[in-house]
């Protein structure tokens, strides 16, 4: 069975940082590509960064520069670092794994001053 526990989301004021991390299990992680995506009310979700098991990354346009993402398979757990955070990056974040059709519960995160 596949889970998905996502953490590190919060209430930040614009230009701040915070680490999402995302534990998974139930799957072969370290041949695992992870995602992270976002949902902000009303829109549709959207892929925000990936990075697959040979460690390439890959980042929406709008979060190139700003946010990174990383994975430490010791521990079956994917990171979004993300900085100089904006009002428009609020969203639910969710991790995911590439090919499977499982979600976590997802983690709050809200830019404001």
């Amino acid at each position: 069975q596949v889970k998905l526990v996502e953490s590190g989301g919060g209430l930040v004021q614009p230009g701040g940082s915070l680490k999402l991390s995302c534990a998974a299990s139930g799957i072969i992680f370290r041949s695992s590509t992870m995602d992270w995506y976002r949902q902000a009310p009303g829109k549709q979700r959207e892929l925000v960064a990936q990075i697959t098991n040979y460690y390439t990354t890959n980042y929406a346009d709008s979060v190139k520069g700003r946010f990174t993402i990383s994975r430490d398979n010791a521990v079956n757990t994917v990171y979004l670092q993300m900085n100089s955070l904006k009002p428009e990056d609020a969203a639910v974040y969710f991790c995911h794994v590439l090919g499977l059709s499982d979600w976590g519960q997802g983690t709050q995160v809200t830019v404001s001053s």
